[in-house]
């Protein structure tokens, strides 16, 4: 595995790190191939039942590695090619797509400023637990983008339509108690305590019914497109499958019991 990106399994506990701290974590081709291939290697593992997503260093993600793109372009426009953007289908879009396809949750530890498809990772986990000297920042159009890494998905879902637009055309730092307000941050705590509360936070959900996480995560994204009759069918189908799991019964016995249950995660 790249050492750009950090892996480590432990207790059904899956960390990605990613560790670029003198670059602040921008995105190069060999963070990005390595974050795409880790993110699928936990979604396929049976023994990970969350996920944590942190960096190393004072920031997250400020997003593309721009010495990189600036070079991309350069050759782009030395050999009459257009090949730079393509970083979008072949990095971003599986990366986002893996992060909300995961079968699990996925907890983001936001330790500092996550800016651009840093931001984009962090919105498209499913719980972001933030330092308090961290930001959000769209950044796409102080660079004449558009944006990608699923923004224009996540952020009006978080903040709605209104908001996310202001955000994308006037992009601008979003400190952490502002993003709280917002609902892009679910928890905010001193940045001493980042790596220990997303830890404790991401423990947690790996103890829990991890495949009643998993449905939880599909009928939100399906209710997300479709009517209240079609969510209505798609709870049904999914609470069946929940009802059937080990997991539950292992809650209702204990229940019953009057104990607390240990989930095995099926």
């Amino acid at each position: 595995m790249a050492d750009t990106v950090l892996y480590e399994v432990s207790d059904g506990l899956a960390t990605i790190t990613l560790n670029r701290p003198d670059a602040m974590n921008a995105l190069n081709t060999e963070a990005k191939a390595a974050l795409r291939d880790t993110l699928l290697q936990a979604a396929a593992d049976p023994a990970v039942r969350a996920v944590l997503l942190t960096a190393t260093g004072r920031a997250f993600c400020v997003g593309q590695d721009l010495k990189e793109h600036v070079a991309s372009l350069a050759a782009d426009h030395e050999n009459g090619t257009r090949t730079t953007m393509d970083t979008v289908r072949d990095h971003y879009n599986p990366i986002v797509t893996a992060i909300t396809q995961m079968p699990k949750p996925v907890v983001a530890g936001v330790n500092g400023v996550a800016a651009g498809a840093g931001a984009g990772f962090a919105f498209a986990a499913d719980y972001r637990v933030v330092a308090d000297t961290a930001a959000f920042n769209t950044s796409f159009a102080g660079v004449a983008l558009t944006a990608d890494s699923g923004v224009s998905w996540t952020l009006p879902r978080l903040v709605g339509r209104g908001r996310a637009t202001d955000l994308l055309l006037f992009p601008r730092n979003v400190e952490a108690q502002e993003a709280y307000e917002l609902g892009l941050a679910d928890k905010v705590v001193p940045a001493a305590e980042l790596a220990a509360e997303a830890a404790a936070v991401a423990r947690r959900l790996a103890s829990g019914p991890t495949a009643a996480y998993a449905a939880i995560k599909e009928s939100l994204d399906y209710a997300a497109g479709h009517s209240l009759a079609q969510a209505l069918v798609k709870e049904e189908e999914l609470q069946a499958r929940a009802g059937a799991s080990e997991d539950h019964d292992i809650a209702v016995a204990a229940f019953l019991n009057k104990e607390k249950p240990r989930y095995v995660g099926r």
